[in-house]
C-alpha cells in the first residue's frame, strides 16, 4: 500500500494549552479517515497544520512526492470582486475543468456563476469552496466539516461522490452517517494523545467503549492501590530512604493513573423545563410568500403536548422562515399562528449568537441569570452550571474570541437552556458541535418535558430525537410524514420507484396515471381507512417486537426441536404479516 502522507511525533500548543502531544499516524492510499475529538482538541488545528496554513511545535509531516492535496477548510476565504465561477476554478483555465465545476456546482445548488463572492451568504460560500477541491481531483482530499450547509439532497450526493472516488480521505464531520458509510478508519484525539480504530464509526463505538471500559478498570484498580499505598505512606515518615524509594516512585505513578476519569467531562444539560398546558400551537390557514416563492398556503396544523417534530427539506424552501412566523419574528401573509399561554419557546437560531467577543465567558451567561433552576428546589450558580457545560474555571474566565467555533455554538446552547423553555425550537443544532455533545443533547431531547421542533440536515439526528416529519418539498408543497427521516427515505424510494414503472410504460398509461395520480392526491381516507390505519400503527410494532422475541428465543439453545420447529412457522407468518401490513400502511399514509 502506497503511503501517501506520515505524521511523527507532531505536538502543538497555545501558550499553556497543550493541545496534542507526539502524535503519529499516517494516511496510505484508499484510506478514508475520519477524525473525531471533543470541541476545542484541536481537530481544525491539525487539519491547518496538515495543510501548511499553521505552525506546530515539534515533530515532523512528509507527504509522498507530487502528491496533489486538496483542502476544504472550515471557513475558506475568497476576494470580494471575484466571481462564483473564478473562485471555484482558481488557478485552473481549462474548458474541462470549467465544465467539471459547472456540473459540481449545479449539484451543490449554485446556479448563477458570474455572481460576485461578496454577495454570497457563508453556505453558499462553503459550498463554491467544496466544489473547488472536487474539481482539481486530488490524491488526498483533507475536508474540515464538508456537509455543514448542505442540505439532505446534497448530503447525499457528496457521500456518493466521495464513496465513488479513488482518493484517500482525512475529514472532520459530525455527520455520523457520513462517517459510517465513507470510512474505513477513525482517528479520535483524547487526552493530547491519538487512538486509532480500523473500521467505520459503528466499529469505533463498539471499539471505544471496550477502551474505556478498560481504562476504567484499570483506574478503579489504581484507586483501590492508592488507597492502600496512602496509608503506608502516612505510616512511614522515618522510612522514606533509599530502602522504600522504589515505593515511593511508584506510589507517585500510581497517584497519575488514578486521577485519570475517562468520561469525566460530558456536557450535563438536566436544567428545568416550565410547566406545559394541554395547548401548544395551532396554525391557521397561514400563507407566506416571497414574490413568486411561496413558502406555505392555506397551512393548517395542531401541534401536540410533548411532540417531536423535525422538519426537514432542500435549502430555500422555508423551514426558518415557518419557525420565525411560529415565534413571531417573521408575519404571515394571512392566517395566524394560536399559541398556548404557557408556552415558553427556547429558539437556536441557525445564525447562532454574535457575542460580545471581548466579553468573558462568565459575564455572558450572569447577564442571563445569577443562578439555574434544577426543578425540586435546586439551583445551581452560573460557575457551576458553565462547568457542567464542559466551562472550567480557567475558560469560564477567558475572553470570547478565544473559544473554537464548537465552543461557541456550547455556549449558545447553555444560554438557550438556562431560561427553562417548555418548547425547545433548534434550527440547525448539530453544526460545529462534537459528537460527544450531540449524543448528549439527543438524550436530553428525548426525555424533555415539554415540545421540539428540529431543522436538521443531520439525517442521524433526526433518527434518535423525531417521531414524525414535516418535509418541505418547495412551492408550499408540504408533507407530513409519520416516522423518521429514514423510514421517509424509505417510503421515498418506494414512490419514486412506482413513478419510474408508470414513466416507463408510455406516454399514454403515463397520462393516464398522472390524471389518476392527481384524482388519488385529492382523495381522503375514509372514516373505515383511518380506522385500519390507526390499527396498523399499532399493529406492526407489536408483530416487530414479536419477530425479536422469536429469534432471541430461537438463538437460545433451549428450545426443544418440536418448539423450535412450532417458532420457525410463526415468525415465517410474522415477517409475511410485517410486510403485508407495513405495504398497506405505506399505502394509506399517502392520504394522510
Amino acid at each position: 500500500m502506497i503511503s501517501y502522507l506520515q505524521i511523527e511525533g507532531l505536538t502543538k500548543s497555545f501558550g499553556d494549552l497543550l493541545l496534542f502531544e507526539d502524535i503519529t499516524f499516517g494516511i496510505a492510499q484508499g484510506d478514508k479517515i475520519g477524525l473525531i475529538a471533543k470541541n476545542g482538541s484541536g481537530k481544525t488545528t491539525l487539519l491547518n497544520i496538515i495543510a501548511g496554513k499553521e505552525e506546530y511545535d515539534s515533530g515532523s509531516i512528509v507527504f509522498r512526492n507530487g502528491l496533489r492535496v486538496g483542502y476544504l477548510e472550515q471557513s475558506p476565504q475568497y476576494q470580494a470582486q471575484q466571481t462564483v465561477l473564478q473562485a471555484c476554478l482558481g488557478e485552473m483555465k481549462s474548458p474541462e475543468h470549467e465544465q467539471k465545476a459547472k456540473q459540481i456546482l449545479t449539484k451543490l445548488k449554485i446556479s448563477n456563476l458570474e455572481q460576485k463572492i461578496s454577495e454570497l451568504s457563508g453556505g453558499q460560500l462553503k459550498r463554491v469552496a467544496l466544489a473547488g477541491v472536487l474539481i482539481t481531483e486530488p490524491e488526498l482530499i483533507i475536508l474540515d466539516e464538508p456537509t455543514n450547509h448542505l442540505d439532505l439532497e446534497m448530503t447525499e450526493w457528496l457521500e456518493g461522490y466521495l464513496s465513488r472516488q479513488n482518493m484517500s480521505l482525512l475529514m472532520v464531520t459530525h455527520d455520523r452517517y457520513f462517517l459510517d458509510r465513507l470510512c474505513n478508519e477513525i482517528i479520535e484525539i483524547d487526552r493530547k494523545q491519538i487512538y486509532q480504530y480500523k473500521g467505520n464509526y459503528s466499529y469505533y463505538l463498539e471499539k471505544r467503549q471496550e477502551r474505556v471500559d478498560n481504562l476504567n478498570t484499570e483506574v478503579e484498580r489504581a484507586n483501590n492501590l492508592l488507597r492502600k499505598e496512602l496509608e503506608w505512606m502516612r505510616r512511614q515518615p522515618q522510612a522514606r530512604g533509599t530502602k522504600a524509594k522504589y515505593r515511593i516512585d511508584a506510589f507517585y505513578k500510581l497517584e497519575d493513573k488514578a486521577k485519570q476519569q475517562q468520561d469525566s467531562k460530558q456536557v450535563n444539560l438536566n436544567v428545568k423545563s416550565s410547566y406545559i398546558g394541554s395547548k401548544i400551537f395551532e396554525a391557521v390557514q397561514v400563507s407566506k410568500r416571497y414574490g413568486d416563492i411561496k413558502i406555505t398556503e392555506d397551512f393548517n396544523y395542531t401541534f401536540a403536548r410533548f411532540e417531536k417534530l423535525g422538519i426537514t427539506g432542500n435549502n430555500g424552501t422555508g423551514k426558518s422562515t415557518f419557525i420565525k412566523m411560529l415565534i413571531g419574528e417573521v408575519e404571515p401573509d394571512s392566517g395566524h399562528f394560536d399559541i398556548g399561554e404557557t408556552i415558553r419557546f427556547g429558539y437556536y437560531s441557525q445564525e447562532g449568537l454574535l457575542f460580545d467577543e471581548q466579553m468573558k465567558v462568565i459575564d455572558v451567561v450572569q447577564n442571563i441569570a445569577e443562578y439555574v433552576d434544577l426543578g425540586d428546589g435546586k439551583k445551581l450558580s452560573v460557575s457551576q452550571f458553565l462547568n457542567h457545560f464542559l466551562f472550567p474555571p480557567d475558560k469560564q474566565h477567558n475572553y470570547v474570541y478565544k473559544l473554537s467555533g464548537g465552543e461557541k455554538r456550547r455556549l449558545y446552547l447553555c444560554t438557550v437552556l438556562m431560561r427553562n423553555p417548555n418548547f425547545l425550537i433548534l434550527d440547525e443544532p448539530t453544526n460545529d458541535l462534537d459528537i460527544v455533545t450531540l449524543n448528549i443533547l439527543e438524550e436530553y431531547l428525548r426525555d424533555f418535558k415539554g415540545c421540539v421542533i428540529v431543522i436538521s440536515h443531520d439525517r442521524y439526528f433526526m433518527d434518535k430525537v423525531v417521531d414524525h416529519l414535516l418535509v418541505f418539498r418547495g412551492n408550499a408543497d408540504i408533507k407530513d410524514f409519520p416516522g423518521n427521516y429514514t423510514q421517509y427515505r424509505e417510503w421515498k424510494e418506494i414512490q419514486d420507484q412506482l413513478a419510474k414503472e408508470n414513466e416507463t410504460s408510455g406516454q399514454e398509461k403515463t397520462a393516464t396515471n398522472n390524471k389518476s395520480k392527481q384524482d388519488t392526491e385529492k382523495k381522503k381516507l375514509t372514516f373505515k381507512e383511518r380506522k385500519e390505519f390507526e390499527l396498523l400503527e399499532e399493529e406492526i410494532p407489536l408483530l416487530e417486537k414479536e419477530k425479536t422475541d422469536l429469534e432471541t428465543a430461537m438463538s437460545s439453545g433451549t428450545l426443544s426441536n418440536d418448539e423450535l420447529m412450532l417458532k420457525s412457522e410463526r415468525i415465517m407468518q410474522v415477517i409475511e404479516a410485517i410486510d403485508e401490513k407495513t405495504l398497506r400502511w405505506l399505502e394509506l399514509s399517502e392520504y394522510i
